[in-house]
C-alpha cells in the first residue's frame, strides 16, 4: 500500500498489534481451506488466545479440511458507518489432541453459537498477520486521483 498513516487516508495498514486488538473484539470470522482442489470458506465463531485463533467444530468437512490442509487462511472484519477493517492471518491449523491442550482451549471461554456438539478444538498459529482500515467516503473526482 502506498497510503500514509494519516486520518484522512482512505486505506491504512494496521500494525500487527492493532490487528490482534481488532480480532479480539469480534467473534465471527472465516476459515479458508482447500477441499478436492476447490477453495472453501467456512464461517466460524472464534476467540483469540495468546496471538492464535481458536475455534470449535464438529466432525465433518470443516474439521477434515483443517486437519488435512496444514496451511489455512483466516479472515475477520467489522465496520460502522464511518469506517471498516479487515484482518487476514495466514498460518497453520492444528487439531488439539492432548488433554492439556484441550483444557487450555476450554479456558478461553469459546462456546458454540448453535445447539450442536462441537467437541473438537482447532488452533491457527499465524505465520503472517496483515490488516487494513478503510475510511468510508465519496469516490474522489477523476481529476483528484494521483498517479
Amino acid at each position: 500500500m502506498n497510503e500514509t498513516r494519516t486520518s484522512d487516508a482512505p486505506v491504512t495498514e494496521l500494525t500487527e498489534t492493532e490487528s490482534w486488538g481488532l480480532l479480539g473484539g469480534v467473534s465471527l470470522g472465516r476459515l479458508v481451506t482447500t477441499v478436492n482442489g476447490w477453495t472453501e470458506i467456512f464461517p466460524v465463531n472464534f476467540v483469540v488466545q495468546r496471538n492464535t485463533v481458536l475455534f470449535r467444530t464438529a466432525e465433518g468437512t470443516k474439521l477434515l479440511t483443517a486437519a488435512l490442509n496444514e496451511y489455512v487462511v483466516f479472515e475477520a472484519d467489522d465496520h460502522n458507518t464511518a469506517e471498516g477493517w479487515s484482518v487476514i492471518l495466514r498460518g497453520k491449523a492444528r487439531l488439539l489432541a492432548t488433554s492439556a491442550e484441550i483444557a487450555d482451549a476450554r479456558r478461553a471461554g469459546l462456546y458454540p453459537w448453535i445447539a450442536t456438539q462441537k467437541e473438537r478444538f482447532v488452533r491457527i498459529t499465524p505465520q503472517a498477520v496483515t490488516g487494513r482500515r478503510f475510511r468510508f467516503g465519496p469516490e474522489p473526482d477523476e481529476g483528484a486521483l494521483v498517479s
